[in-house]
């Protein structure tokens, strides 16, 4: 099998699986029990979060563990909302977020708050200017993604970053799931107040992630017990995930700092490829993220293509994982101007450092027969 659906989710990596094992057999503990061994686990815990904050440049007290994307952006954004809406009732997104921030920000609008959607140019780059002209004396936050998950777009953060840090009152979050260990991301040098990661995209395991919180951003729990997580993700700690999790991130940053160049090879062997076939149209362009490739082929449905595919061995898919199984119509190709027939037609490639060469060319060769193919039947 070529496996190239990761940005759905990554093959885990075995020391990571390791990791995840041994602290589980040996220090199953409650960290929040007062015997010898909750605190054992407990120092596991710690250790795992000072070495998290130093992996991204940042402190330990700004590290909460969750269990992923979604429940990261929902704390965040919720929190932010919950937490701070007598200072104002008003959200910015884009357009083409994940859903985990789209319908989180649309969602509030039944609690009274107004959500401003901005647009996005063809590359499915945000419009910074309509950003500047969104915000009111009633914003309060700005959820912008770094990397769109489904054509690999990538936002100017530092620059978004600088127009809210202008206002004091506007508070920045990043979902940066995508980004993590694929591009760099600069929490600090972008004033990024909150910011999503996901252990799966990372080769790392389901259920595990983490929300970067700057020092005094307060935010109303979602999770209300115990206190855990600075009282902001009551419950015991999935400690053997959360070790897990940052082991995954040692990893795919090392992975970042060597191996960048092959997936900017690979990208752009898959970029040229699809260039070259007919009734192809490529919506991800060179600029992107450099392990996401989008195309359409018109006149074929993406699970059609899909299937006849995996058949040949190759996996693939069309957009966010999370929203594949809903109505065909990618609403981010409808926000970069594309066509209906471009729209209901994507499908979505993602490689990974263990993508090679060979795999890509071997790809490219069964899609342009399996698409010549389905193309003669269709007429």
């Amino acid at each position: 099998m070529i496996y190239l659906d990761n940005s759905a989710t990554t093959k885990p990596d075995a020391t990571v699986l390791q990791s995840f094992m041994q602290v589980n057999e040996k220090y199953y503990g409650n960290p929040s029990s007062i015997h010898k061994m909750g605190g054992e686990v407990e120092k596991l815990q710690t250790k795992a979060r000072e070495q998290a904050a130093q992996l991204l440049g940042v402190n330990p007290s700004e590290i909460i563990f969750t269990s992923g994307g979604t429940e990261g952006n929902n704390m965040a954004i919720k929190g932010i909302a919950l937490q701070h809406q007598q200072r104002g009732k008003h959200i910015i997104t884009s357009s083409i977020e994940h859903p985990a921030v789209y319908d989180t920000c649309l969602s509030l609008e039944k609690l009274g708050f107004t959500v401003t959607v901005l647009p996005v140019n063809e590359h499915g780059i945000v419009d910074v200017k309509a950003l500047k002209a969104a915000i009111t004396e009633e914003t309060i936050l700005v959820s912008i993604m770094h990397v769109n998950n489904e054509i690999g777009a990538i936002q100017p953060m530092e620059e978004i970053g600088e127009i809210v840090r202008a206002h004091k009152k506007i508070f920045f979050h990043v979902d940066a799931v995508q980004a993590l260990g694929k591009i760099p991301v600069h929490i600090k040098r972008a004033n990024v107040d909150l910011c999503t990661f996901s252990g799966h995209k990372i080769n790392g395991l389901k259920g595990t992630g983490l929300l970067y919180v700057r020092d005094g951003v307060t935010l109303f729990p979602l999770f209300h017990g115990g206190g855990q997580e600075h009282g902001l993700r009551s419950g015991t700690e999935n400690v053997a995930g959360n070790v897990a999790f940052v082991r995954a991130l040692r990893l795919i940053l090392e992975c970042e700092a060597k191996k960048s160049e092959h997936l900017h090879s690979i990208q752009k062997q898959l970029l040229e490829g699809l260039a070259e076939m007919a009734h192809i149209y490529v919506n991800s362009t060179a600029e992107g993220a450099p392990h996401i490739v989008h195309f359409s082929v018109p006149g074929i449905k993406p699970e059609v293509l899909i299937h006849a595919l995996y058949e040949e061995g190759i996996i693939l898919s069309t957009k966010s994982a999370c929203s594949s199984k809903q109505e065909d119509k990618s609403r981010v190709l409808e926000a970069c101007g594309k066509s209906e027939e471009i729209a209901t037609s994507g499908i979505r490639l993602s490689t990974s450092y263990h993508t090679t060469e060979a795999e890509v060319t071997q790809f490219l060769t069964v899609l342009h027969s399996t698409v010549t193919q389905l193309k003669g039947i269709l007429g």
